[in-house]
Order: C-alpha cells, then sequence, then structure tokens
C-alpha cells in the first residue's frame, strides 16, 4: 500500500496523497455519525466509491467534525438467490439489464429503518430528472438529510420509483456509466450549504446562482499577466463602484451564457409569473419545466 512504512523513499514522499484518496475517506464514515446532523444515505452497488471526493477538503472536515453524516447501504445485500443477483433483462426485450423492484425496495426499508424515525426524502439520480439548481440544493441543506439512489445498468424498474415517489434528479443531459459521481455532485453541492461547513459563509452570497445570476469574473495577484491587467475598478478601494461593476458583469454573463436563467431573474424582480408560456433563445424545455417546479 502506498505510503507503507516498508516503501521506497520515492513511494512514502506521496504517502499523504495515497492515504487521504483511500483509507482515510472511508474511516470518515466508520462509527462517527452525530445524532440529529444531515445525513446522506446512499443505496449503490459500489460502497466503496463513498465517501471519495466527499471525504476531502471542507466536506470532508465538516463530515469529520460531525456536521454531517455518510452512510453507504450495499444493494448486493439485498438480492436474489446464492448470487445476490440485483437485476434482470428488460420486460419487452431490449439490450442491457434493469434492477429489480423486489430488490429495490428492502433497500429502500433497510433504509428508512436506519434513519430511525426521520422522513428523508428520497432521491434517484437520473439523466431524465428535473435539473439539479442550486435553489433545490439551497432546500435539501435545510431538511434532516436525503436518501440517494444510484443506478447502474438501463436504470431501474418503474414501479418502485412509483410506489415510493421517488423523485428523480438530474445533473446534466448526459449519460454516465453509473449513478455513484452524479451523488457526489448533489451532495457535495448540498453539504456546503449547511451552516459552519464553509469557513466564509459570505462566499455563499457572492456566487453563481445566489441570487440568479452567473458570478462575476474573478482576479488576484499579479496585477499584470502576460499582458493582461485586473480591471482598475478592482484596484481602486471604491466598494461602491466595485460592487456595481461585479453587478454589471454578472448580469451580462448571464445573458450572454444562459438566457434562460436571465429571462427567470427578470420575472422575478418584475413580480411575472415565470411559469406563463413564453419561447426563449437556447433555453431547454427540460430548464422550463424546472423554474415552473420551484414557483409552485
Amino acid at each position: 500500500m502506498p505510503g507503507d512504512k516498508t516503501d521506497p523513499p520515492a513511494a512514502r514522499s506521496h504517502g499523504r496523497m495515497s492515504v487521504r484518496l483511500s483509507a482515510q475517506p472511508r474511516d470518515l464514515m466508520e462509527g462517527r455519525e452525530v445524532e440529529g446532523a444531515w445525513t446522506a444515505q446512499i443505496i449503490t452497488l459500489f460502497p466503496e466509491a463513498f465517501p471519495g471526493i466527499l471525504g476531502l477538503s471542507l466536506t470532508g472536515k465538516a463530515l469529520a467534525d460531525g456536521l454531517w453524516n455518510l452512510r453507504s447501504i450495499h444493494l448486493r445485500e439485498f438480492g436474489e438467490g446464492k448470487h445476490r443477483n440485483v437485476d434482470d433483462t428488460p420486460a419487452g426485450g431490449g439490450a442491457g439489464m434493469v434492477i429489480r423492484a423486489d430488490v429495490m425496495a428492502r433497500a429502500l426499508e433497510a433504509a428508512r429503518s436506519d434513519a430511525q424515525g426521520r422522513a428523508l426524502p428520497v432521491v434517484y439520480m437520473s439523466p431524465r430528472g428535473k435539473p439539479l439548481t442550486q435553489a433545490r440544493a439551497r432546500e435539501l441543506a435545510q431538511g434532516p438529510g436525503i436518501t440517494l439512489i444510484c443506478g447502474r445498468f438501463e436504470g431501474v424498474d418503474e414501479r418502485v420509483l412509483e410506489a415510493y415517489g421517488i423523485e428523480e434528479i438530474s445533473i446534466g443531459d448526459y449519460v454516465l456509466t453509473g449513478g455513484e459521481l452524479a451523488a457526489q455532485v448533489l451532495i457535495d453541492a448540498t453539504v456546503r450549504l449547511i451552516p459552519r461547513v464553509l469557513g466564509n459563509q459570505a462566499s455563499l452570497a457572492e456566487e453563481s446562482f445566489s441570487d440568479g445570476l452567473l458570478e462575476h469574473p474573478q482576479y488576484t495577484k499579479p496585477a499584470q499577466w502576460e499582458g493582461r491587467a485586473i480591471p482598475e475598478v478592482l484596484l481602486s478601494g471604491n466598494h461602491a463602484a466595485i460592487a456595481n461593476w461585479r453587478g454589471e458583469e454578472a448580469a451580462r454573463l448571464t445573458k450572454e451564457r444562459r438566457p434562460d436563467l436571465w429571462r427567470a431573474y427578470q420575472d422575478r424582480k418584475s413580480g411575472m409569473d415565470p411559469t406563463k408560456d413564453r419561447q426563449l433563445s437556447g433555453a431547454s424545455d427540460q430548464s422550463r419545466g424546472y423554474r415552473e417546479h420551484e414557483k409552485d
């Protein structure tokens, strides 16, 4: 194992990174749960994928400090027969395999039992779900936690999704091999909004989507770099002028890159109903549909 005392010096020089990415993050999940803390339960075929990146940096420190809990539920343990089968061929034919409803239901019941009476919303990470937004992450952060289903193969039997009223969330219009990476994205976006997780809570108010706009450009030293200068207003010390510049830049970038967000922002400012049927250049039907969900 990298970092072991028997390793040659070259291997030991990278020992810290090796420990951070393997044993140490997994140890964060063992016997450190804090009663009442925000809790993420992960139903997955690959529990070893967690905490992954969530065990590092601020989320990892918050996990170690008991600001949130993380527990994985191994779907294979609820499989059928000698080989613990969790999937079968699609009804009606077709390629791939589908996770069985009865297997997933047993895992969900175990998750419900582990939650000890706390009503955790259940989310299935799926490309057909509604887009993950900052507003949804904020809602989840204000609750008791979440139970996440990480799909594999061709997905999960629709009947169990219907029976348990499971919410489907997407992190983008593309397909991943499984839901583990998507689950980590959702957890990271949510956990950082829990009080005390970020060292500087003021930064939350300034980042992208905090007020419906993309974030303004950021600069730091050196003042001159390869013929490019930091905008003079940022070095002026005039805080009112700086705030005005940042607001204008945030508006400019949002209009140019995300016209759907800009229209929703304008609607909120004017008090108009963003659920009205209006075609917006560059906005997807999925994005408009999720804004309708948020307005409800």
